[in-house]
C-alpha cells in the first residue's frame, strides 16, 4: 500500500549539500545513482546561486536543506526520507513508512548532524571511495 503510492510522487526535490564533505558527497552519489525517476536535483552549497535568497548556507551547513517543487523549504531528516521515497531502494522506503523508524532516524540524524565533520575525517574519504567504485557513473 505504502509503496504503490510512491508511484504518484512526481514534486522535484533539490538537495543542498557541502560539496566539500566526503560523507556528503558520498551519500549524493548514492541518491544519484538511484534517483531513476529524476526526481532528485543537487546543488552544492560552494556553488549556491545567489538567488537562492531563502536558503542560509550557514544554517545549511550545519543541518541538510532541501527544496519541495518550487516553494516549500525543508530542514534536517526530513530532506532524506523526500530524498529516499523519490528513489528505487524499495526496502528503505518500505522500513522508513513506519514512524518508529523515521523517528529512530531523526533522533540518530540531529547527533549525526553535530558532529557530522569529526566523522566525515574519519569515515568519509573511504566510504565515498566504496560508493564511487560501486557507482562509477553516477555522478556522470
Amino acid at each position: 500500500m505504502y509503496l504503490k503510492s510512491l508511484q504518484a510522487i512526481s514534486s522535484k526535490l533539490t538537495i543542498y549539500y557541502d560539496g566539500e564533505c566526503p560523507l556528503c558527497l558520498a551519500e549524493i552519489h548514492f541518491l544519484k545513482h538511484h534517483n531513476q525517476k529524476r526526481l532528485l536535483d543537487f546543488v552544492s552549497l560552494q556553488q549556491l546561486d545567489k538567488s537562492e535568497g531563502d536558503i542560509n548556507c550557514e544554517l545549511a551547513y550545519q543541518t541538510i536543506h532541501a527544496r519541495l517543487g518550487e516553494k516549500q523549504l525543508i530542514v534536517g531528516p526530513e530532506v532524506f526520507f523526500e530524498a529516499y521515497i523519490r528513489t528505487d531502494l524499495r526496502l528503505v522506503n518500505y522500513l522508513l513508512s513506519y514512524a518508529a523508524i523515521r523517528f529512530l532516524y531523526a533522533k540518530f540524524y540531529l547527533i549525526f548532524a553535530k558532529y557530522r565533520h569529526q566523522i566525515s575525517k574519519i569515515i568519509g574519504p573511504c566510504l565515498l571511495n566504496l560508493v564511487q567504485r560501486k557507482y562509477p557513473t553516477a555522478l556522470k
